[in-house]
């Protein structure tokens, strides 16, 4: 195989730290730890010695509970601007794909906020562009993860939802990840807006970044973010409360939300009857509905303020935001009265940080 046979991708990215600093994130052993793998990659050996001629390895697992390892030499050890090493795979199925070259360049430079990096890793020598592509994520990925761990934004530095405050979707990935602990960066943006339709082809919202990653669709998101980073698990602690939580989460997404905010909340809030009042006849459809979804949750709550086992999951970010929104106008309010247990359990969620920190401004 010739050089001209092969496929090579690159990855750049710019961070918040003196080059040093990202230099030594990738040749010590006690850095390589915190960041090296993709979300959900915990790395169990990391043993390098750089140097010229010197070899490293790294192992790790992922939340699937796989086991990886790979290694290589150093062909070049220049710091704190360039690093070349070898790359290759252990294992009969990664082995396969041979040995490759990873090329690291950083160029520091002064930025708006103080001293920044340009970091440009070029993986080269792959045998096939199926090969390059599986790696061209992981790598993107992987240096999100670095990014996260030398920015003084944390994941701040590459997580960013964009969305309308006001939209219950959206507030429920917000709460979603203030239960996770993550920052985050926030651009409110209105649907169908430039930003979000370069991010959902219906420019609806909201729309996701994680580093070069975007991704549409709240349930799709959240559960990237769950699976993706540690702290309270959103999805169910078994089987069965997980197919709960599916259960519920198809209720609300399926009938819930277009009964509840489509056919109802949105008429006062956006009407479109005559002279431009809350369309009587969508609201009266409406309600009954409402009244049997409602009957249907509360006893799905019985004495508990979740949905699904003991602990706050998506289907309870789901319908937390719907609920403060029922809250607010008069058939609705009245409905809520005759439900005590969903009233019960959304007072329960409204006192959490991750409900208040997410309110929006509404009147």
């Amino acid at each position: 195989m010739t050089a001209r046979d092969t496929f090579d991708l690159t990855v750049s990215r710019t961070i918040r730290a003196p080059r040093q600093k990202v230099f030594d994130a990738f040749i010590k052993p006690e850095l390589v730890r915190q960041w090296f793998g993709p979300r959900g990659f915990t790395v169990t050996e990391a043993s390098i010695d750089p140097r010229v001629g010197g070899r490293y390895r790294f192992s790790g697992r992922t939340r699937t509970g796989d086991d990886y390892a790979v290694g290589g030499v150093y062909r070049e050890v220049a710091a704190p601007e360039r690093l070349v090493f070898t790359w290759k795979w252990e294992g009969e199925q990664m082995g396969a794909i041979g040995e490759s070259l990873v090329t690291v360049t950083l160029s520091e430079r002064r930025g708006e906020e103080g001293v920044e990096t340009e970091l440009r890793l070029m993986h080269s020598g792959f045998p096939a562009p199926e090969a390059r592509d599986a790696h061209t994520e992981g790598w993107g990925f992987t240096i999100n993860h670095l990014t996260d761990v030398l920015d003084a934004r944390g994941t701040a530095a590459t997580l960013t939802v964009y969305g309308d405050p006001r939209s219950t979707y959206v507030r429920t990935l917000r709460m979603a990840l203030a239960e996770k602990g993550l920052a985050y960066a926030y651009e409110p943006v209105a649907p169908h807006s430039e930003t979000v339709q370069a991010l959902h082809p219906f420019g609806r919202v909201p729309a996701f970044r994680d580093g070069d990653f975007t991704l549409y669709e709240t349930t799709a998101i959240v559960r990237f973010i769950d699976e993706s980073f540690g702290g309270p698990s959103l999805m169910g602690a078994n089987p069965a409360k997980r197919a709960r939580m599916e259960q519920y989460v198809s209720l609300i997404n399926c009938h819930g939300y277009d009964a509840m905010m489509r056919r109802y909340v949105l008429q006062y809030i956006f009407p479109k009857g005559a002279d431009n009042t809350p369309d009587r006849a969508v609201i009266d459809k409406a309600l009954p509905e409402i009244k049997s979804l409602l009957e249907v949750l509360d006893r799905a709550y019985g004495q508990r303020n979740t949905l699904a086992g003991d602990t706050v999951t998506l289907a309870d970010l789901l319908l937390a935001p719907i609920v403060f929104y029922l809250g607010m106008f008069p058939e609705s309010k009245a409905l809520l009265g005759g439900v005590p247990n969903v009233v019960r359990a959304h007072a329960w969620m409204a006192e959490r940080p991750s409900f208040k920190a997410t309110a929006p401004k509404v009147g």
